[in-house]
């Protein structure tokens, strides 16, 4: 029986695998591994960090693909004492340099040769199958706090590299709160991890959730090509999914076409979303094709992630992140800054509670930004409470359009466009302009087959929303640019439509 009631993550997970040692633990590449092999990767791992020199307080930089190595590299580094960093590789090298000299890691670990790097840092390089690592020796650095667990790399809305540590606490904190909100949970489910691990929602919730409630993990090194996903989920099989709307509109593509078998899906006890919004279509489809729905959550890096939950399919609000989960205290406030009325059910959602950072790594003018004097953490989201407490996201602060001294929260104005048959997705962004100073543009994505112009989609607008909510402006595109993760790059899109 698991325990979360331990300090540290590796005194939690541990036990878990020693009490899995002859039975299954994880599954990759198409076979069952048991505890007991976890727990060997674990030992190679750690005997050749302690003898590269790693030591206390230091940070260990990875970025491979899903693999044993990820969790077991991450238990090694905390046995040491030090702090596990995951990283995009693809992030480009002038973010990932500036994350770096932020980290600075005792060694990074890689899946391909990064030469733009090997003359800065000590690089390592392994295989998506390997066990344990080649011997090196690693370049000590001035140690960080042991509390310390991860420190993850975010741009948020400025595509400047900030670095998040999250601590010990904050981690099972959340894993705790996370638990306890969304039933049911339990050391028999089998979680996909086939989330990148450089990504807070992944890392957490659904590798380091599971190991630390003495689940089973099936490890999926990414989503594309996404056959990988679907045979883990046929083949382990997976009970909990938890994974970014693009990755869940694609499986639903999927079964739609004959592709996959909905069972494979709605056999899933939970099927969760986060990382970016879920569109409602997607709510119907699932029903369609499902015959359920699916969940969405809420969350941050800075929140480790989790900060808003939907507990169970029946007692969910579609359309709705679910209610604030367990620990943590919030208030809403205005985009000014100043404190809005116990009263009021919408504004800028501030929080507090034992999964939020403790600051930026290094960025002591940026952790004064973001928290007030009595320690609550801006999120950066206009959201709206209903009657039960269950959070709407409505935008980004920094995406809300201003039109003639309106607020249009495109969220809203998507919801509708998504509502025409020939819409599959929309996107719509502030456009520059000498009068009003925005207005509204949207980026469309049709429907497979189907046809639709500008005129038609305006029209459509125009029947359903105020005047000044109404996209002046339509265009059509095959595919919207995406992260690493699958979420939406809003900020290329602003740039494109005020750079044409």
């Amino acid at each position: 029986m698991y325990n979360l009631d331990k300090n540290r993550l590796e005194e939690i997970i541990i036990p878990n695998l020693e009490a899995r040692r002859n039975k299954k633990s994880f599954w990759f590449d198409g076979e069952w591994n048991t505890g007991k092999d976890f727990l060997e990767i674990i030992e190679n791992c750690e005997k050749v960090l302690k003898d590269a020199g790693f030591s206390r307080g230091q940070r260990l930089v990875v970025m491979l693909k899903n693999s044993p190595l990820i969790p077991a590299l991450s238990l090694a580094v905390w046995k040491l004492g030090g702090i596990f960093c995951p990283l995009n590789e693809k992030a480009g090298s002038d973010i990932l340099k500036g994350t770096l000299d932020l980290i600075k890691p005792f060694a990074i670990i890689t899946g391909r040769e990064l030469p733009e790097l090997e003359n800065l840092w000590t690089c390592i390089q392994c295989g998506i199958s390997d066990r344990t690592l080649k011997k090196f020796t690693g370049k000590t650095q001035p140690p960080e706090s042991e509390d310390y667990a991860v420190i993850f790399s975010t741009s948020g809305t400025s595509g400047n590299p900030k670095a998040v540590p999250l601590t010990h606490g904050n981690l099972i904190s959340n894993i705790r709160a996370t638990k306890e909100t969304v039933y049911p949970l339990n050391e028999h489910d089998t979680f996909l991890t086939v989330l990148p691990n450089f990504h807070s929602f992944g890392y957490t919730c659904a590798t380091m959730l599971p190991l630390a409630i003495g689940a089973k993990i099936a490890l999926v090194p990414s989503f594309l090509p996404p056959q990988q996903s679907v045979r883990a989920i046929a083949e382990a099989p997976t009970t909990v999914m938890y994974i970014v709307p693009a990755m869940l509109s694609f499986l639903l593509m999927s079964v739609e076409k004959g592709k996959i078998k909905s069972e494979i899906l709605s056999r899933q006890s939970v099927i969760c979303t986060g990382g970016d919004r879920l569109a409602p279509n997607i709510h119907k489809q699932a029903l369609k094709l499902l015959g359920r729905d699916v969940m969405e959550g809420y969350g941050l890096t800075e929140t480790s992630p989790v900060l808003c939950m939907n507990h169970d399919c029946e007692t969910q609000h579609s359309g709705t992140s679910g209610p604030i989960i367990p620990g943590y205290e919030y208030k809403l406030k205005t985009r000014d800054g100043e404190d809005l009325p116990e009263t009021e059910r919408e504004g800028v959602l501030w929080a507090k509670g034992p999964s939020i950072t403790p600051g930026y790594l290094h960025a002591p003018e940026i952790t004064a930004e973001r928290f007030d004097s009595e320690g609550f953490f801006n999120t950066g989201d206009y959201v709206r409470f209903d009657e039960d407490g269950y959070v709407s996201i409505l935008d980004r602060v920094t995406d809300i359009i201003i039109v003639g001294g309106f607020n249009v929260y495109p969220q809203e104005v998507e919801k509708v466009l998504c509502e025409h048959p020939a819409v599959h997705a929309a996107v719509v962004v502030g456009m520059h302009h000498d009068i009003n100073g925005e207005i509204p543009k949207a980026y469309v994505q049709l429907e497979e087959g189907a046809e639709a112009n500008d005129r038609e989609i305006i029209r459509f607008a125009k029947e359903k929303l105020a005047h000044f909510k109404v996209p002046r402006s339509v265009e059509f595109v095959k595919e919207f640019p995406v992260s690493a993760t699958g979420k939406i790059l809003r900020r290329i899109l602003r740039e494109r439509a005020n750079n044409p």
